[in-house]
Formats: C-alpha cells, sequence, structure tokens
C-alpha cells in the first residue's frame, strides 16, 4: 500500500482517483479479492461509468462503492477530498476548523464540519489492554472563563457562582511514557472516578493522583499516593503532570482552533485528541494509515450526529 509522506505528498497523489482506489482496494481487500460488504459475495462486476460494483448475490442494493461500509458511506464528497481531510485532522497538532478545511477543499462549512466529526470517529478505538506501570489519573474542568464571557452569558451559564459552575468535566488515566485513557463524565463524585481506573488501570500499579477526596479508597486495589497541590506540584515520583500536559494541548486545541465547542459534541473532540497523542511517537503516514484502517464498520449520519437518532459507534459518550 503506497503511502504518502507529507501533505504536500498527500494532496497531489490523492488528487487522482486511480491513486485513491489503488489505497483502498489496498486497505480493504489487501488480498486483492473485492468482496460485497453486504453478504461477502466474491462474484461482483466493476462498473467504471459508474465507479461501483454490482454484486450478483439476492439481496437489495446491488451496487456498492469503495466507500460502502466505511466512515464515508453515503457521502457525495469524492474520496480525492475526503483522503486529504483526514491526512490533515491525524497530523494537525491542534486540530483544524471546519471553516478552514471547508476553504482548503472547496465545499461549505457546514459539510466539512460533518467531515472532521466522522473522522474523529474513525479515531477512536476500543482495547480491553489496561494500562501498567506508573499511572496518573486527574480531572479537568472545561469551558469558556467567566472574565472573557458578557454579563448576559455569564449570568445565563454560571450565574452568581464562581469556579466549575456549568462547565464539563473531563476525566483521565495516564500511563507514563505510555497511552491515555479519557471520557467526559457529569460528575467527579467516587462513583465516576473509582469506576474509570477500574476499567482501565491494571490492579496493584502505581497511581497518582492529587488530594481530591474523590480519589480515597484506591489504595485497596492499586499503590495510590497523592500530591496535594496546594503544598507542592512534585513529590519526588509523585505527580500528575504528564496529564497537566495533555490537558494543556486539549484546551489549547479547543480555545485556539475550535473557540467554541458544544458539551454534547465534547466527547468527540476529546477522542480526536487522545488519539494524536497516543500516536505522537508515529510518523504522519504511520499515524494516517492507524486512522485509515479503522474506517470501515463505522458509520455516522447528519441525525445521529445532531441527536435525533443514537449511536452506539462512539467510544466517549457525552455526559447524560
Amino acid at each position: 500500500m503506497e503511502t504518502p509522506d507529507s501533505l504536500r505528498e498527500a494532496i497531489i497523489h490523492f488528487d487522482s482517483f486511480e491513486n485513491c482506489k489503488a489505497f483502498m482496494l489496498s486497505l480493504r481487500w489487501s488480498d486483492g479479492i473485492v468482496k460485497c460488504p453486504r453478504c461477502n459475495s466474491e462474484k461482483v462486476f466493476w462498473i467504471e461509468k459508474e465507479r461501483v460494483w454490482k454484486c450478483y448475490g439476492k439481496h437489495d442494493h446491488a451496487k456498492f462503492s469503495l466507500k460502502t461500509g466505511t466512515i464515508f458511506e453515503d457521502s457525495p464528497i469524492a474520496l480525492q477530498k475526503w483522503l486529504p481531510a483526514t491526512w490533515l485532522i491525524i497530523n494537525c497538532k491542534n486540530g483544524i476548523s471546519s471553516y478552514e478545511l471547508g476553504k482548503d477543499l472547496g465545499v461549505t462549512q457546514k459539510s466539512a464540519w460533518f467531515m472532521l466529526q466522522r473522522i474523529r470517529l474513525a479515531m477512536q478505538s476500543g482495547t480491553f489492554t489496561k494500562l501498567a506501570g506508573e499511572v496518573e489519573v486527574d480531572e479537568s474542568f472545561i469551558g469558556g472563563k467567566a472574565r472573557n464571557m458578557h454579563a448576559d452569558v455569564k449570568a445565563r451559564k454560571i450565574g452568581p457562582n464562581r469556579g466549575p459552575t456549568g462547565k464539563a468535566i473531563v476525566a483521565a488515566v495516564l500511563e507514563r511514557g505510555g497511552k491515555i485513557r479519557a471520557t467526559v463524565v457529569d460528575k467527579r463524585k467516587k462513583k465516576q472516578l473509582h469506576a474509570l481506573v477500574h476499567e482501565h488501570v491494571e490492579p496493584k500499579a502505581a497511581l497518582y493522583s492529587d488530594a481530591l477526596k474523590s480519589y480515597d479508597g484506591l489504595d485497596s486495589a492499586f499503590a495510590h499516593q497523592v500530591v496535594d497541590h496546594a503544598i507542592e506540584y512534585v513529590n519526588g515520583n509523585v505527580h500528575t503532570n504528564g496529564l497537566e500536559n495533555f490537558w494543556s494541548l486539549l484546551k489549547r486545541a479547543l480555545r485556539g482552533t475550535y473557540v467554541s465547542v458544544e458539551p454534547y459534541h465534547l466527547h468527540r473532540y476529546l477522542g480526536e485528541q487522545v488519539a494524536r497523542f497516543n500516536d505522537r511517537k508515529l510518523t504522519d503516514a504511520e499515524r494516517f494509515t492507524v486512522v485509515m484502517r479503522q474506517i470501515v464498520g463505522k458509520r455516522l449520519t447528519w441525525e445521529e450526529l445532531i441527536g435525533k437518532v443514537p449511536n452506539e459507534q462512539s467510544e466517549m459518550r457525552p455526559p447524560t
């Protein structure tokens, strides 16, 4: 499978439909035998004029394309635009806005936003492997700063209160030198934070957190140590600086690139940053290939995106 090494090469390479076709064929049918995604039949015929295959199996929707069964399905936007867009969002450290992508690709902002949300779904990958060794756990508030709000917006969103009122909460666990798992939670109480740790961290692992009372009790299953941020931020090997770095990257993208993110969609942007962080040691081409191998079997329709119907394919669900 020929994969470009840079954005410039990706734009030039994927400008040709034949190159897009060859890339998708090697990605989806590595043995060279095209099979119907609906019935798995090998009795298919390529219709050059329509750029689709026709399956001779006995079922509805006999025709299928390179996009069928992927996040690109039913999109009128050509692969010549989809593949560079995917390269862009995967490899831009702080992400790319829908306005900028729409301008670069020659599509509307609404279409570009829909494209980006589909690509974010492909970036999410599930795993049963738990984190081990030295693990940090922390949580952070996501939302606009009160001092930057107009008086009427401030009154509507946070009222007379101060601090985290009206903000979304994100919790995460990080294996030092390894991967991160993060999710949006409705509260930073013991039930939510303990569930996150038990789900993603190996028992007996060295666990480091701040002095939040919600972490009390984790020492029964983990080698739990606490650093009190009211006194110090580092005590020998006990700190959460790795997660502080991740929060910085996440908030830089949210504030600097996306500017305003609805809480309902926060889990999608979080998943994007988690994937980018976990694949940080890969090259751009390797990172692109990893995500492209995850496009099959995932689907996000417009109705699901705006909440008219539920979508269970996304790992990181919005708060309930």
